[in-house]
């Protein structure tokens, strides 16, 4: 051991939620029970997007990809005999942050914690929702507000609270490039450090105390020198940003504070053991430098690409963590690249790259106006696109997948169906049932409601009607929030009375403007493609093939979806493609009234054997039966064989990585269902 004191580990967190509240405390109290050191809480699709569990766009969602949090009994409980003041406390919520933020305040409250000790980070990112995660509700400019008041109200009053997690993991799932991944997001910076220092709410002297309480969510790839040398770039920005733009002085609160989690979408199906030495390399990334370390890390578990982790996977993950810290010689020495001059080089192409791309945008009108014009969701859009392609040609190689996919039997996975986690059906019901048993009790409590007197403690339609009057003005919302989370308002309530007054918003897919990524050159199999895409158009008698892509329910991981819009098109389709948060009743609609030839539904939430059925018997009883029913997404085996026998005539999951070619399963399944001869495309 060298003679210098050892460093801190960073936070060690995992990701996790599930099923119910109940569920997720005993979780939660488990995983802290081995060595985690902070929460890190995944809220369900419902709760993320302001729905209560018993709204129609909720169907088969809730309790899925994390906890329904519904009211303030459910934050109860989700935290029960855990002490909110010793814990530091992350939460996934982006446009309903405000309002988990208050519940999370008031149970704090009834646990008689000091608020100004509360630690933690609200992610309250909503430009990346926008550009690539979809869980977006109000419009840009309400939403910039909803944001400002939450970082000006925990500035003054919950000191130590991260209340923006500025979020590029989620733009580098979406296909951004390194530069656009540090440009994209300092851009958000700007415009939210702005967005505060306009409204007035924090005295100029006070605006540094605002700055250091900005935190970052990064992704880290496999490619770990890159990706650490991206955050070096990201700290010298953020420091000369700070610095030159805003005039803060004080060194320590221009420092660039992150958490990661390392890449989730970049694991695979195919070879899925192979995924442990993948996030091990990611996890280097933001750990080898001591000068660019994170100060928080979650990683996924390695079967993430076949379904929801189980407790034991989701250890191994944290073990990783653990080894590395405290087995390791890791911590017990200075950064180890200061004075590379490969390292330097890089990071200093990257903060170029990156300064011009962040004027590029400013020039625009700074990032609201990049999201609202298309530009920064096209951009996206096609660097994915080209990656995709980069992949299927095997210029970009990714083991057992397009490179050595020859294999032993893997003994974890032997059992598809206990090698993950499942979420029992029957939970959606007992929390829709709680949730009705809430609304009918919560008026009974005329103690706390003072009697109904608006001025004491208001009543849940008081509390409402109070909202709205604020939001209608220009005052700070999170006080009126707070009452609402006191008064047993829910989540979909609190959402409703903001949509009422703000509206609603449906962001640029991206799609009809992404350039051509993979050429139709002669002999390619694009090319082959088209020509099926063609001759299949001609035996039919129509103009082009017509092919919907729909993402029913509250998914907003668009990326896959995306990706086969745009190759659908550059095959010669005409490709309907609406976005994100559609019923099932939409979807139909929609086919019927396009007229297409093919449904192709992307689901990777686990909704799917509730929303795809329903799909198939809307086409049925629309006499529409005949028209193929294409399904994409994380679907184990089990859940695929009961989709084909419903009638889904072909299953896509990760390890189907060639967008032409299941384009092209797409046109022989459409020649199926037309009793047309199969055409054959040469290997």
């Amino acid at each position: 051991m060298t003679e210098r004191q050892k460093d801190r580990p960073w936070l060690m967190r995992t990701y996790a939620g599930h099923s119910t509240a109940e569920a997720s405390n005993e979780l939660y109290r488990r995983n802290l029970a081995k060595g985690q050191t902070g929460l890190s809480v995944a809220f369900d699709l419902p709760t993320q997007t302001g729905y209560d569990p018993d709204h129609i766009l909720a169907r088969g969602e809730v309790g899925r990809v994390g906890v329904p949090v519904s009211h303030l009994g459910d934050m109860r409980r989700l935290f029960q005999d855990i002490p909110l003041e010793q814990m530091n406390t992350s939460m996934t919520i982006n446009a309903t942050a405000m309002w988990l933020l208050a519940l999370y305040q008031v149970v704090a409250e009834e646990q008689g914690a000091d608020i100004t000790k509360l630690q933690g980070t609200t992610q309250n990112d909503i430009v990346k929702e926008y550009l690539s995660r979809g869980t977006h509700v109000f419009p840009p400019g309400p939403s910039l507000r909803l944001t400002t008041d939450m970082i000006c109200y925990t500035v003054n009053h919950i000191p130590k609270w991260n209340p923006i997690n500025i979020c590029s993991y989620h733009l580098q799932e979406a296909g951004a490039t390194p530069v656009q991944e540090i440009a994209y997001a300092m851009s958000t910076a700007i415009a939210v450090l702005d967005a505060v220092r306009d409204s007035g709410q924090v005295p100029e002297e006070r605006f540094g105390e605002v700055v250091a309480r900005i935190s970052f969510f990064v992704n880290a790839g496999v490619r770990f020198i890159e990706e650490m040398c991206k955050m070096r770039a990201f700290g010298r920005i953020w420091d000369t940003i700070t610095r030159e733009r805003y005039g803060i002085e004080d060194a320590k609160q221009r420092r660039f504070r992150y958490g990661v989690q390392v890449n989730s979408l970049g694991l695979t199906e195919a070879q899925p053991e192979n995924n442990v030495q993948r996030i091990v390399l990611e996890m280097l990334a933001v750990t080898l430098s001591k000068d660019a370390r994170a100060r928080a890390v979650q990683l996924p578990a390695w079967n993430e690409a076949l379904g929801l982790p189980r407790p034991w996977d989701q250890q191994w993950s944290l073990r990783i963590q653990q080894v590395l810290a405290h087995e390791s010689d890791l911590l017990e020495y200075e950064d180890i690249f200061a004075g590379s001059h490969v390292i330097e080089a890089k990071v200093e192409s990257l903060v170029a790259e990156c300064l011009a791309e962040i004027e590029r945008i400013q020039e625009m009108g700074g990032a609201m106006a990049a999201v609202e014009s298309g530009y920064l969701k096209a951009q996206l859009v096609s660097s994915h696109a080209e990656r995709r392609a980069r992949i299927e040609s095997g210029e970009e190689k990714i083991i057992g997948v397009n490179i050595f996919e020859t294999t032993e039997p893997n003994p974890l996975t032997s059992d598809l169906d206990t090698a993950i986690q499942t979420v029992d059906p029957a939970v959606e019901a007992r929390v829709v049932a709680a949730l009705g048993r809430w609304r009918a009790e919560r008026q009974e409590s005329t103690d706390r409601q003072g009697n109904g007197d608006p001025f004491v403690f208001p009543t849940t339609q008081q509390a409402l009607e109070q909202l709205k009057e604020a939001a209608k003005g220009t005052g700070n919302l999170m006080e009126a929030t707070l009452e609402c989370a006191r008064a047993g308002v829910t989540t979909g309530e609190w959402s409703g009375a903001l949509r009422e007054v703000f509206g609603e918003f449906r962001a640029p897919t991206g799609v009809s403007s992404a350039p051509v990524a993979v050429p139709a050159e002669a002999g390619s199999p694009l090319a082959e493609v088209r020509r099926k895409v063609d001759r299949t158009a001609e035996d039919m008698g129509v103009g082009k093939l017509r092919f919907l892509v729909g993402k029913p329910g509250l998914d907003g991981h668009s990326n896959g979806a995306e990706q086969i819009a745009v190759r659908a098109r550059d095959a010669g389709f005409e490709v309907v493609y609406q976005g994100i948060r559609l019923t099932p009743e939409q979807i139909v609609d929609a086919a019927l009234e396009e007229d297409v030839h093919a449904v192709g539904l992307s689901i990777l939430s686990g909704s799917h054997a509730q929303l795809v059925p329903d799909v198939l018997d809307r086409l049925k009883v629309a006499g529409a039966a005949d028209i193929p029913v294409v399904v994409g997404g994380i679907i184990p085996n089990a859940d695929a064989e009961e989709l084909r026998a419903a009638g889904v005539a072909a299953v896509f999951t990760p390890k189907d990585f060639g967008i032409t070619g299941i384009i092209g399963r797409i046109v022989d399944e459409i020649r199926k269902a037309n009793k047309l001869d199969p055409l054959e495309v040469p290997a």
